[in-house]
């Protein structure tokens, strides 16, 4: 199957997240089926509340696998629509989770880099309402990617998504994801912390894990 952005998700409404440190959330995204304008910034229409931990560059743009939604709505019983999880891109066709870190995708006329994997948060556990949502969802490896946009253009649902570049590194969006989750495997971790094309941020904080 072409790898394909089967649908684009924009923020629905700001809404209120009660113990959350902000106090809202933009985390409600629904698809739209219009063409939208992509920016280091995000994609246009869209919205992130907590700058601090979900507005940096390197998160302009999330995409999470229609395939791993499957695997979740047989694991919870329910169904999921496109943008449940916050994401801006469902994909239908390509393996997120084992995405390169410094891969490029061309989608549309936008070039992304992959950056590395979502972290979950309070507030995703709130939105979602399961118990233990935040533990379940480190424990089954499916975090989907954030990207950085390389090259401001525009995206439709619809659209091929190309590799057009991968590192030679190897380390994935599970490599790191797994660090993160407390899988500290010394090999996995010298060679995540070495990965020239990890964000700062992300190598700061897998560089603690050292002992």
């Amino acid at each position: 199957m072409q790898p394909t952005v089967i649908s684009l998700n924009v923020v629905n409404a700001i809404i209120p997240d009660v113990g959350g440190g902000v106090g809202v959330t933009a985390i409600d995204k629904r698809a739209v089926t219009d063409t939208r304008g992509v920016t280091t910034a995000g994609i246009a229409g869209d919205q992130r509340s907590d700058i601090p931990n979900h507005g940096m560059p390197m998160q302009a743009v999330y995409a999470y696998a229609r395939e791993d939604y499957e695997w979740w709505e047989a694991e919870l019983g329910m169904s999921l629509s496109a943008g449940k999880f916050g994401e801006n891109l469902t994909t239908v066709g390509i393996d997120v989770t084992n995405a390169v870190i410094g891969q490029t995708w061309r989608i549309g006329t936008t070039l992304l880099q992959v950056t590395g994997p979502r972290i979950p948060c309070g507030t995703f556990s709130r939105w979602m309402n399961i118990d233990k949502w935040v533990k379940r969802f480190m424990d089954e490896g499916m975090p989907g990617t954030y990207f950085l946009v390389l090259e401001a253009g525009e995206i439709t649902a619809g659209d091929e998504i190309k590799i057009e570049s991968t590192p030679e590194h190897g380390v994935t969006v599970s490599d790191v994801y797994q660090l993160v989750a407390g899988d500290r495997d010394p090999d996995r971790l010298a060679r995540v912390v070495a990965c020239p094309d990890l964000p700062a941020e992300m190598q700061q904080r897998v560089a603690g894990f050292i002992k």
